[in-house]
């Protein structure tokens, strides 16, 4: 058994690395000059207490936990169930968000993925109640950067809009993981960008892949954007899965 693993089963050790990814965001937050784009987006929201579905790619989740600081609504962030999900959940708990815990991909599949249909109807639940939902349209296991069903199926039985964010960094490591999670370093530049609200519910003849198609350009774009006024090339999405035969 890994270190890791070996790490991720101890309860001390899950809460002492949890702070430790809460300090060192925090870290690199305070020691960085940060921009926001698009700020106008989130803040309606704030301020008329409209629930939302809050989508970004798996690689960028690191610093959005700040950007979301200041709100008086909740949020809850759909985080897999393996056990670097327990992590990540912990971590999140220290900057006042929480979790559900399940799989995304797809709602077709919802029933035979561990935890999948009851995380869908926790996260309807919450936002049928005034509150916003954090998802990783791309997770839990990619392909990286093409949106699932998943986001679209839960926005539209919540009758929730779609809030797209990204963010990058001058400063930055790109870990090669399937996401290619993009490591902010500290004393660095960085831009969040918020993207227009996404109705994906209106249109009824609209299919699930169509919407969801929308939304991944809408996160391409912004997230291409960050990248670009950080002074990054695109970062390329991983080719896309082919449909069940």
């Amino acid at each position: 058994m890994s270190i890791l693993k070996r790490l991720l089963r101890s309860r001390v050790a899950l809460r002492l690395a949890a702070a430790c990814i809460a300090f060192y965001i925090r870290f690199v937050h305070a020691t960085s000059r940060w921009q926001v784009i698009g700020s106008e987006h989130l803040e309606a929201h704030w301020q008329a207490r409209k629930p939302a579905v809050v989508a970004f790619w798996h690689g960028r989740l690191l610093m959005l936990t700040v950007a979301w600081r200041g709100s008086s609504m909740t949020m809850r962030i759909l985080i897999s169930q393996h056990r670097d999900g327990e992590l990540i959940a912990r971590s999140l708990e220290l900057f006042g968000i929480g979790a559900v815990r399940g799989s995304s991909a797809n709602p077709k599949k919802a029933g035979k993925e561990k935890g999948g249909r009851a995380a869908l109807r926790t996260m309807v639940q919450v936002l049928k109640e005034g509150n916003c939902i954090g998802f990783t349209p791309d997770g839990p296991r990619g392909p990286r950067m093409r949106a699932g069903p998943g986001v679209v199926a839960t926005a539209r039985l919540a009758k929730a809009p779609i809030l797209p964010v990204a963010y990058a960094t001058r400063q930055r490591k790109l870990i090669r993981s399937w996401d290619r999670f993009h490591l902010p370093m500290p004393f660095t530049r960085g831009v969040t960008i918020w993207g227009e609200p996404l109705d994906v519910f209106s249109d009824t003849s609209e299919s699930l892949e169509a919407a969801a198609l929308r939304v991944e350009q809408a996160l391409l774009a912004i997230t291409n954007e960050a990248d670009r006024l950080c002074g990054h090339a695109p970062l390329e999405p991983a080719a896309r899965e082919q449909p069940d035969a």
